[in-house]
């Protein structure tokens, strides 16, 4: 081999050694973000390790054989030549996969391989990649009254649905910080993650937060035909991951029906629990087609102190009807999903649109007075600034504007309502809704694990979509091709 050759050799084992570090590294990586959150701590040091020694022994092996495979046929003679030549090249793969390794944990820890992969798989990450100068530092300028609980929250408050990754407690302390005073989370976050990294953050400061979690367990909320007892352990098993003797608010979880919502067990336990002082207050949260009937049965019962509900601009049409009967009953209103499916950093042309998405929507959901806060899911601290910058600022022309691009980039496409005008229509009793709920969470919130472990446990899949006659087709009042959409959506949630 000449000496041109040896060193076009070392070049490339170099290259693609360094690119099969990256991806050992991110192999590893992606595998360790299954570990529970109490253990992710050491997940840095670790993976790197692991990727390190996993490359070397694969790229000194790959050399080792390239090195053989370039002098065969060579004369026993050049024996000193083809140890030089194997020394380079094995030399050249092991700095490349050593760096190759390095440089994805780095770029996995810094947000980069998230942010690439969701552009690549088409899913929207829900910050901006670039952030702006001023957002920088961006505290709450605004706080309101939470209905009846007579309590001032943040009007941009922390959700905390992905908040048990790593890095979670510093994003948590540092929305406190910022003057955030509404905390939102539920045991079947992550499970239970969300929980135990706001309990890390919020040990020497819970007197500083309006706490709120939910009636449910780890693997899902507590369904009907639940025991007082099931629905007191929840509670405080809560309270353990939380470190505090009480929250301010527990929720009757993703309820879609008005026989979970007044489930005299449900009731029974919060009564117990409030005399007890480990509950305040109750409240319910809802976000299916039937959201009208259920926010209003919580109303007219009298029980509610606060509702939160998926609002968002182009929601229901019905849905200022009930904010307006909740205003007048003190009930306070939290609004959730109100960046409406978060795609705006895929279909916004420019980096400016979508930018402005986040604030325009935050605004918009804010200029309703009957709303008290958002709840928005913050993960990274960049978000803080983000998303806080909106916080007591008018909803303007402009902000119309880009919602309106975005609404027509997304026709089609996204389930704008959640009015449930298709499951009627389905002989196999099929949750569309939710199918096409799941597969948002999917693919543009990055959620992946949740949208697939909700999926699962859907009592009907879209598998059965297969060879039906699709009577759904032109039911969605917004064009959405309900039967591609649905299989398509099984074959992403029930991949592996």
């Amino acid at each position: 081999m000449s000496q041109l050759a040896s060193g076009r050799a070392v070049v490339a084992a170099w290259i693609l050694t360094l690119l099969a570090g990256l991806w050992l590294g991110s192999l590893v990586g992606a595998l360790a973000e299954g570990v529970r959150a109490a253990d992710l701590s050491m997940l840095p040091l670790w993976t790197t390790l692991a990727g390190v020694v996993l490359s070397l022994v694969l790229t000194f092996a790959w050399a080792r054989n390239l090195g053989g495979a370039g002098a065969a046929g060579s004369p026993a003679g050049d024996g000193p030549g083809l140890g030089r030549r194997r020394f380079l090249i094995g030399a050249g793969a092991a700095v490349g996969g050593l760096a190759g390794t390095l440089a994805s944990t780095l770029a996995r820890n810094t947000g980069w391989f998230t942010r690439t992969g969701a552009i690549f798989a088409g899913q929207a990450p829900k910050k901006a990649d670039t952030p702006r100068a001023e957002w920088e530092g961006s505290r709450i300028r605004s706080y309101r009254r939470l209905g009846r609980t007579g309590v001032e929250v943040s009007d941009i408050s922390l959700g905390s649905s992905r908040l048990g990754t790593h890095g979670g407690e510093a994003v948590a302390r540092l929305a406190v910080e910022r003057g955030v005073t509404y905390i939102d989370t539920a045991p079947d976050y992550v499970d239970a993650g969300s929980e135990l990294v706001i309990g890390e953050a919020l040990k020497g400061q819970r007197d500083k937060v309006f706490l709120a979690t939910k009636f449910c367990r780890p693997d899902g909320h507590l369904a009907k035909g639940s025991s007082v007892a099931d629905y007191v352990a929840a509670v405080e098993d809560s309270l353990g991951r939380l470190q505090t003797d009480h929250v301010d608010l527990v929720h009757i979880h993703a309820c879609d029906d008005v026989e979970r919502l007044m489930d005299p067990a449900a009731h029974e336990a919060f009564d117990r629990l409030k005399a007890q002082g480990k509950v305040r207050f109750l409240g319910v949260s809802t976000h299916t087609p039937n959201l009208v009937e259920v926010a209003n049965t919580a109303i007219d019962s009298d029980r509610f102190d606060v509702m939160m509900l998926a609002y968002h601009h182009g929601s229901w049409p019905r849905l200022q009807e009930v904010i307006d009967r909740a205003a007048a009953k003190d009930v306070g209103i939290v609004a959730m999903k109100t960046l409406k499916g978060a795609r705006h950093q895929q279909l916004l042309e420019s980096r400016a649109e979508a930018d402005s998405y986040t604030q325009a929507a935050f605004k918009w959901v804010l200029s309703n007075p009957g709303v008290s806060c958002l709840v928005i899911s913050m993960n990274e601290p960049v978000q803080v600034d983000e998303f806080l910058h909106a916080s007591g600022r008018p909803f303007e022309p402009a902000d119309v504007a880009v919602l309106q691009k975005y609404d027509a980039l997304v026709a089609g496409v996204h389930c704008f309502q959640h009015c449930g005008q298709c499951l009627d229509t389905c002989p196999e009793n099929l949750r569309i809704d939710d199918v096409l709920r799941y597969r948002m969470y999917f693919e543009d919130y990055g959620d992946e694990k949740e949208a697939m472990r909700l999926y699962a446990k859907l009592p009907v899949q879209a598998d059965v979509c297969t060879g039906c006659s699709a009577p759904c087709a032109g039911a969605c009042p917004h064009g959405i091709a309900i039967p591609e959409r649905t299989q398509e959506a099984h074959g992403l949630l029930t991949l592996g």
